[in-house]
């Protein structure tokens, strides 16, 4: 049976080493590294009860909260994959997800019930169990985890070769990409690839047993679970858990907890600087701070710099987690990169051929070793397609310049063709936003009689601001070639938006198509 690469033997070795060290802090709740290996067996004891075996699925929709670790570390323990689910979803994407993966069980918090309710679950097969944590369901045929799992207090799960892992490739986890187009793919990610991937945030976050980690991501998602919440029970440190994110919170309870480590997205950092100076704690314990999942622009980082939330950049998707990492350093000295491959990964750009390409020219990103994903679940021939020859395609489209920093230039499926010119909406987003008038831009391309594809852009304008569609157009004309001036524009609200902050671009472009 594996154990150096498993996640659950973590929590037990450091229960053996130190029991009394603080594993998790949440909502004034402290719980050891002892209690949690304690909590870990007892569920692992009460997914036992239930049928559940090696590689059976475990899906699980909940807030951030110490059951979705508990959960998350037996079914580790036992060999069962781990699926979690974004809460976020609508009930027809969570019954697509649910009859992909095809899980035995389905723990939910109580707070989602309605969600659920709407679920046509019932005749899947294998047959799957439902089981709510919180509140006691009404409906007695929902499993209550807290009680049932209660009964198997102070036990330990039965394991032999047959029941529980052996191999380091063997799945851990199924994760859901959410991709910006078509259905959500499945990534299987083995225990090796966690292990690696903790490797690698340990070097990036200067990961040490004394740290106290904050994470206000969702762990349903990879920069919750496998760049903070993993590698910091790998060491031995401290997670402090937010169920969601309260920007005012998340100053009081670095002061409170002494955080030292920090993990969000820039709509998170854009939050916390507008927060009022005489509402922001202390924050001097922050070492450091880590900001990824869309390209970040350089005022944002001058902002949080002033703020006191000077943070490093870090790229990388759910297929591998982290790719790419700046240092604070790096982010001022080479504006716009997202940084220089992680060290345990073969990282490079290659063209349309698979072969590496020269400083300046632009490529495809690809990756080897051991941070890839497996496959993707039940679906061969995508899987086919994003691993070629050994290597695994990101679709990120980016340039290395001659020190070896990567430039994120696109997404490939994002480029679209005008004309027989190659556009990348990424760059035309650029300019736009330097327009004083304009708070978010999103520009895609969509289908054009004459020119086949022609640029639209969606535009948040400025608050109280007067900025008319011709007025951006021209700017556009001034700032561009003019085969990359969108051709139309829609003023918006908001942006639909991944669990990540990325645009939904396909359903702006449906709801435009509405109309």
């Amino acid at each position: 049976m594996i154990r150096s690469m498993n996640i659950a033997w973590w929590v037990q070795r450091w229960a053996d080493l130190h029991p009394k060290k603080c594993a998790i802090i949440f909502q004034d709740e402290t719980i050891t590294y002892f209690e949690l290996n304690q909590r870990a067996n007892r569920a692992s004891c009460w997914l036992q009860s239930l049928g559940i075996e090696k590689g059976d699925r475990v899906a699980a929709m909940l807030n951030n909260c110490p059951e979705f670790i508990e959960l998350f570390l037996a079914s580790a323990r036992l060999g069962a994959i781990f699926v979690p689910l974004n809460f976020r979803l609508a009930a027809a994407e969570l019954e697509y997800l649910l009859k992909n993966s095809r899980p035995r069980l389905f723990v939910f918090g109580q707070e989602f019930s309605d969600a659920v309710k709407k679920l046509e679950v019932e005749d899947t097969r294998p047959s799957v169990s439902l089981s709510s944590v919180g509140q006691k369901s009404a409906d007695s045929a929902i499993i209550d985890y807290s009680v049932t799992s209660a009964t198997f207090d102070n036990q330990k799960p039965f394991l032999t070769r047959s029941l529980g892992p052996t191999d380091p490739e063997e799945p851990q986890v199924i994760m859901y990409t959410s991709g910006t187009t078509g259905r959500p793919k499945g990534a299987v990610l083995s225990h090796r690839k966690t292990f690696f991937n903790c490797l690698n945030a340990d070097i990036f976050f200067k990961l040490h047993f004394d740290d106290i980690m904050l994470v206000i991501l969702p762990l349903f998602h990879s920069g919750g679970l496998f760049i903070q919440a993993a590698p910091t029970i790998y060491k031995g440190a401290t997670l402090v858990i937010h169920p969601k994110f309260d920007p005012a919170k998340v100053y009081q309870d670095i002061e409170r907890y002494r955080v030292t480590k920090f993990l969000g997205i820039p709509t998170v950092y854009r939050a916390l600087v507008k927060v009022n100076s005489e509402d922001r704690s202390d924050i001097s314990s922050l070492k450091v701070c880590a900001g990824g999942g869309e390209k970040t622009i350089p005022e944002l980082f001058e902002q949080c710099r002033e703020a006191g939330l000077a943070f490093r950049q870090v790229m990388g998707q759910t297929e591998t987690s982290i790719l790419l990492w700046a240092s604070e350093e790096d982010s001022f000295k080479k504006p716009g990169t997202v940084g220089r491959p992680v060290f345990h990964a073969e990282v490079n750009i290659v063209d349309k051929y698979g072969r590496e390409v020269q400083p300046g020219d632009i490529g495809e990103i690809v990756v080897r070793g051991s941070i890839m994903m497996k496959e993707y679940w039940q679906d061969p021939v995508r899987t086919e397609e994003t691993i070629r020859n050994g290597m695994l395609y990101t679709g990120d489209l980016a340039r290395m310049d001659a020190d070896g920093y990567y430039f994120l230039v696109d997404r490939a499926r994002d480029m679209y063709i005008t004309g027989g010119e190659n556009v990348y909406p990424a760059e035309v987003e650029r300019i736009l936003r330097q327009h004083p008038d304009v708070e978010d831009i999103a520009v895609a391309g969509v289908p054009d009689e004459r020119w086949g594809e022609v640029g639209h852009a969606f535009v948040i304008a400025a608050k109280d601001s007067s900025l008319q569609a011709e007025d951006l157009l021209s700017y556009c004309r001034e700032h561009m070639a003019k085969f990359k001036c969108p051709r139309s524009i829609t003023f918006c609200e908001d942006f639909p938006r991944t669990s990540l902050g990325k645009v939904r671009k396909m359903e702006l472009i449906n709801k435009m198509k509405k109309f």
